[in-house]
């Protein structure tokens, strides 16, 4: 079985990562803190940052599409509301993928636990937004 995806929903969340992403490592909101424990220069120049944009999209959208089809097969298998198992998707798959490899990697490369923290709670945002455009705009059956 091959799912439903609805692309539009798949291209609205890809772009709201990268507007989540802005947000959340925004100077004023987590950017400063986390530029220090993740030892990054804020001050260097933006065109070195154009091939990690550019990484950030195409992976992003393989994420969005990841979730809908994800969302799809478990909507078909369990019933009931797409939104929320668009919701529950996203949630269980950050879980079990995201956070746990992120712990795993980051408890090995010794980095601060804040740091882990931040970034995981920045990925729980990120799928869930997805999940939300995903859910609010299914894809078209039959």
């Amino acid at each position: 079985m091959v799912p439903e995806i609805n692309y539009w929903a798949v291209l609205l969340a890809t772009a709201s990562s990268m507007l989540v992403g802005s947000i959340w490592y925004a100077p004023k909101v987590f950017g400063t803190r986390w530029s220090k424990l993740a030892n990054v220069d804020m001050d260097r120049a933006g065109s070195s940052a154009t091939m990690a944009i550019i990484t950030t999209v195409i992976v992003s959208f393989i994420t969005a599409w990841v979730l809908a089809g994800a969302s799809a097969i478990a909507w078909h298998f369990y019933g009931g509301s797409f939104f929320w198992g668009a919701i529950i998707t996203s949630v269980t798959l950050w879980a079990g993928f995201t956070a746990a490899r992120f712990i795993t990697h980051d408890a090995f490369e010794g980095r601060p636990t804040a740091l882990t923290t931040m970034n995981i709670a920045h990925e729980l945002v990120t799928v869930v937004v997805m999940a939300v455009l995903i859910g609010v705009w299914p894809p078209a059956l039959g």
